[in-house]
């Protein structure tokens, strides 16, 4: 088991011609993800790498031909949230949009759109999904974790790497790792992974990622408090910034005295979650709850 991503995904790349698309389909498609196809528009007929994977005009025609079931985006920002739209129409079912300094704006049209659909985002500007041993999606290298039953769900991207080499280190593999962007706006939340994490048989521990700015991590040690059962271990990052100043993503402000890592991390003690000091504590802290 796992979340959101298997061996059996069939994925689509939008944007796949362009330079950041072409080079990380490779890297999927090396690390044995089911590439069925990729779209951009003028494109169609033609093939990449080296006639394995062919190019639609369409993301609708590309999922008739292929059956595709998952997108992931790599158009720039401007066009970003269309492409979400033409793959949520198209009929896709797991949308992970990489692409970041979409307007916010567009986010909350695309977020409106969604919610009236069966249509799961991840993202945007996240680092994607990794399935370890069966499949990624998006830009997480694939040989810095090992399969196993720790789920992980983090706002942050390099934050989420460093996790995973050090869980790896210990010999501890990952169940699913979601990135699901720091963004003010974006589509699964933390709350979203939390439950499906709860609900998979295989993850029997989750580590949690944060950072300063907006309310997630405060929801989520609610969320936590009252329906997780399975013991849960976090990080909070961007614990000596100062307030006012954007750190590295769109949502990672802390304004008046709203976003605060302390207040964060008061929370989620709260709630009985263990919370590391530095991110190579995580593995320590995990190996409390190992029977």
């Amino acid at each position: 088991m796992s979340i959101l991503i298997n061996k059996h995904t069939r994925l689509l790349v939008q944007g796949i011609t362009g330079n950041e698309g072409l080079f990380h389909t490779t890297h999927m498609v090396a690390y044995g993800t089911n590439v069925v196809a990729g779209v951009t528009p003028g494109k169609g007929g033609e093939w990449v790498l080296d006639g394995k994977v062919p190019v639609f005009d369409s993301v609708k025609f590309a999922v008739e031909a292929t059956g595709a079931n998952a997108s992931v985006i790599f158009v720039p920002a401007r066009f970003a949230a269309d492409a979400i739209f033409e793959a949520a129409d198209a009929g896709v079912e797991l949308i992970v949009c990489i692409t970041e300094g979409i307007p916010v704006q567009d986010m909350m049209r695309v977020r409106n759109y969604l919610d009236q659909k069966n249509v799961r985002l991840v993202g945007p500007n996240c680092p994607g999904l990794l399935t370890p041993g069966e499949c990624k999606v998006g830009i997480i290298p694939g040989d810095i974790s090992m399969p196993g039953n720790v789920g992980v769900v983090s706002r942050s991207g390099t934050l989420t790497y460093e996790v995973l080499y050090a869980l790896k280190l210990v010999n501890m593999g990952v169940s699913t790792c979601v990135g699901i962007g720091g963004d003010p706006v974006n589509g699964t939340n933390f709350i979203d992974a939390l439950r499906m994490f709860e609900e998979d048989p295989q993850t029997e521990m989750v580590v949690l990622i944060g950072e300063i700015g907006g309310s997630d991590e405060e929801r989520a040690a609610e969320f936590i408090a009252d329906h997780m059962t399975k013991p849960v271990v976090a990080f909070i990052a961007g614990q000596t910034a100062p307030p006012g100043k954007r750190m590295g993503h769109a949502g990672a402000i802390v304004e008046g005295s709203s976003g605060l890592a302390a207040d964060k991390i008061r929370a989620l003690q709260a709630a009985t979650v263990d919370v590391a000091q530095h991110p190579e504590q995580i593995p320590e802290l995990l190996m409390k709850h190992v029977q």
